[in-house]
């Protein structure tokens, strides 16, 4: 007797970059679902995660970074696609000092303080992401005795 074969788990994966600009205001867009997300996408074949995430922020929001390190992994469940992703968060550095430029691809961009994104409607992932680069940031800081 042959027992069926189950189908595998199916997901997509998702590269984010949490990026702070100079006054430690994270780059946040407003999705369809009406939640705040960090800028990124799926990964393209032929890609490294770092690359996917500079392009993907580049692509979103017009602004240049340099990808910095993994923060964090997840499975999200989005209720209302139902499905479940694979996220994975690094610390972006931004590379420029123009303001970001909303894509197509979402309803609103913004950047936020931590008061602010404390209030915001997003992903608990995103949220502890956005907590340890702005941690890591200002460790480096310290380390390095920068205001």
């Amino acid at each position: 007797m042959h027992l069926p074969l189950a189908t595998p788990p199916q997901f997509s994966i998702s590269i984010k970059g949490v990026v702070l600009d100079v006054f430690g205001r994270v780059l946040l867009l407003k999705n369809e679902r009406e939640e705040w997300e960090l800028p990124g996408g799926r990964i393209e074949i032929g890609e490294t995660p770092e690359q996917c995430v500079a392009r993907e922020i580049f692509e979103e929001t017009r602004w240049k970074v340099r990808t910095g390190p993994i923060l964090d992994a997840w499975m999200y469940y989005i209720n209302a696609g139902e499905k479940h992703v694979f996220i994975v968060t690094y610390g972006c550095y931004p590379q420029t000092d123009l303001d970001p430029v909303l894509s197509h691809e979402h309803k609103e961009i913004g950047l936020f303080t931590a008061v602010e994104t404390a209030r915001l409607n997003m992903p608990d992932g995103y949220r502890r992401s956005i907590a340890t680069w702005r941690t890591e940031l200002q460790s480096n800081r310290a380390a390095h005795h920068m205001p």
